[in-house]
């Protein structure tokens, strides 16, 4: 069952947790903030949702609290960081913030980061690029947990991807994983008693499936696009590797520590009038969109949105109405913030 929490209280209570697990005030801060926020976009499988599981990693040695992003090399535009298995978090939001000012400098910034940890809503810091005035790109690998077009098997990560488009009207960010519906996503519905609006992977059977409880139990997930998903996902891993010199997904896969234990990431922010004017690349951005959103709607009652348009709508009604959350994850989060830090991760299977 969801209830709605004001977001002031959410954050206060997040922040209490993550004081409970060592954090420093700062960095308790930034960490409720960033899942706070996530909530009140209607991401909650990256919100909320993961701060449970986020403490017993803490517990675990699998996250280190200490750990910041330590330069590795510089070449020109592009820089490369060792997270040391820092909070995700605040690795990713610097790694977010450092190439956006390479890219005043330059016109594109690169910055390439490994051995952290899951940055949890991977939109939050490409929209952090496109309020910076930047056109923001960045994607993970992850441990294998999806299987690869022709195997029922996890074979390769869901690696999610993001971009991120400063429009000034609002910014158009798409943030998506390689699978229909990140792991994440049916732990909300499953939670919710909901099924998954479209078939979201197989049941034991091997039969398409819209039951999020039966789609966990296999992990056979349904790539995105069928094989082009899982192609592009194996394409997303090889690239983060490559550039940082971390970890790939089977890296992961041996070494056993959970969600994007020892990841790589990779960010990317580019200059949008590198070759244009401002005023009449924003006039075509907010020409596109208009066109697009105009579009003829199957069903009148929800109207064509380009991504990103519903999110700032849904921030709006959490700030005046609360944040939506389920009342067994809210109870886990009260209870972390009341110092008991023996939580199980209700919101995965």
């Amino acid at each position: 069952m969801s209830i709605r929490v004001p977001f002031a209280e959410m954050k206060e209570t997040a922040k209490k947790a993550f004081l409970n697990m060592g954090l420093t005030e700062e960095q308790a801060e930034t960490c409720a903030t960033v899942h706070t926020e996530s909530s009140a976009d209607g991401v909650e499988s990256h919100g909320m949702n993961r701060i449970p599981r986020f403490a017993r990693y803490v517990q675990r040695g699998w996250v280190n609290i200490k750990g910041t992003p330590q330069l590795v090399g510089a070449r020109g535009a592009a820089e490369n960081y060792d997270g040391q298995r820092g909070i995700g978090i605040t690795n990713a939001l610097f790694s977010a913030a450092r190439a956006t000012e390479l890219a005043k400098a330059h016109g594109i910034g690169l910055v390439a980061i490994r051995n952290t940890t899951h940055w949890m809503r991977g939109g939050t810091y490409a929209w952090k690029m496109a309020e910076a005035g930047f056109i923001g790109i960045c994607w993970i690998n992850t441990e294998s947990c999806m299987p690869l077009w022709g195997s029922d098997v996890k074979s390769v990560g869901n690696n999610p991807f993001c971009i991120a488009i400063p429009r000034e009207d609002g910014e158009i960010v798409v943030d998506m994983a390689m699978s229909q519906y990140a792991y994440g996503k049916l732990g909300v519905y499953r939670l919710a008693g909901k099924q998954l609006p479209y078939p979201g992977g197989f049941d034991k059977n091997g039969n398409l499936t819209s039951d999020p409880a039966a789609i966990e139990e296999t992990m056979r997930v349904l790539p995105a696009g069928y094989w082009k998903g899982s192609s592009l996902a194996i394409a997303l891993d090889l690239a983060a590797a490559a550039i940082s010199g971390g970890f790939c997904g089977i890296d992961m896969d041996e070494e056993k520590k959970g969600s994007c234990t020892g990841c790589c990431q990779i960010y990317i922010a580019i200059d949008p009038y590198l070759f244009g004017e401002k005023g009449k690349t924003q006039e075509m951005f907010n020409r596109r969109v208009a066109a697009a959103d105009a579009a003829h709607p199957i069903d009148p009652s929800h109207p064509v949105r380009c991504p990103g348009e519903n999110t700032v709508e849904r921030r709006r009604k959490s700030h005046s109405e609360g944040v939506v959350v389920d009342e067994a994850i809210w109870a886990q989060i009260k209870a972390l913030a009341a110092g008991n830090m023996e939580t199980e991760d209700i919101a995965s299977h």
